[in-house]
């Protein structure tokens, strides 16, 4: 459904910023913005739609897979438990004190720019699910204090978080042993359709600013399908 005019502009007003316009567009008199774009391999349909008089075949992107894990409260986290979400995901575990803990801080910023944004929630998926127990997970949360389901972290069973890392995000995720693993400092931006939009450095200022504005891209795109309340 198409979005109306005036909410639009409450969208702009209320959300952007200086680097956010770098991403609007003006041609022959109408507000454009430059859309992300969608990663991961693609594959062309058997369908199509007309583009001006031309037929133009489809386009089937990259999407997350199923998924079942459980969060920081014990319950049950699926793909579908964020199906109404724009999110940004990361890897992390417990013990890390570097590289997860300045991105986890990175997040604690965006997550408060957006806790009041119903689109946008936040998930943190462990890579030592061993050692981040459910328990583990609630006490490692309290120091950002996550406002209730905007932020979860999410533990199971490794044959579940290593593919999902590796064949639904596309970053590297895997045990060492001896508490080492190798994994992805980047944070990931996925939209409602579950496509990856975007990648970002957790521990660049730069890249979390990058991330911010996209995030507002992305809400503008994604209310362009729909008509609901900004918030």
């Amino acid at each position: 459904m198409k979005i109306s005019f005036k909410k639009v502009l409450i969208l702009v007003v209320l959300l952007a910023l200086p680097g956010f316009l770098y991403y609007l567009l003006t041609a022959k008199g109408k507000n454009r913005y430059k859309p992300l774009p969608v990663y991961g391999p693609k594959q062309v349909a058997k369908t199509g739609h007309k583009v001006r008089g031309k037929y133009v075949a489809d386009t089937i992107y990259h999407q997350l897979p199923d998924f079942k894990l459980t969060d920081q409260d014990g319950k049950t986290v699926t793909s579908h438990s964020l199906d109404s979400s724009i999110f940004v995901a990361n890897f992390f575990y417990t013990n890390c004190t570097g590289v997860c803990q300045t991105t986890n801080n990175n997040v604690k910023s965006l997550l408060d720019t957006y806790k009041q944004n119903k689109l946008v929630s936040f998930v943190s998926i462990s890579v030592d699910p061993h050692c981040d127990s459910v328990g583990v997970l609630k006490q490692y949360a309290k120091q950002y204090n996550p406002a209730g389901v905007k932020w979860m972290f999410l533990t199971g069973d490794t044959t579940q978080i290593y593919p999902l890392a590796r064949k639904g995000f596309l970053v590297n995720a895997v045990s060492l042993g001896n508490g080492d693993f190798i994994y992805s400092d980047k944070l990931i931006l996925i939209d409602r359709k579950k496509r990856i939009r975007g990648y970002y450095s957790g521990t660049s200022v730069s890249e979390i600013t990058r991330l911010n504005d996209e995030i507002k891209v992305l809400i503008a795109e994604e209310l362009r399908e729909m008509d609901e309340p900004l918030y």
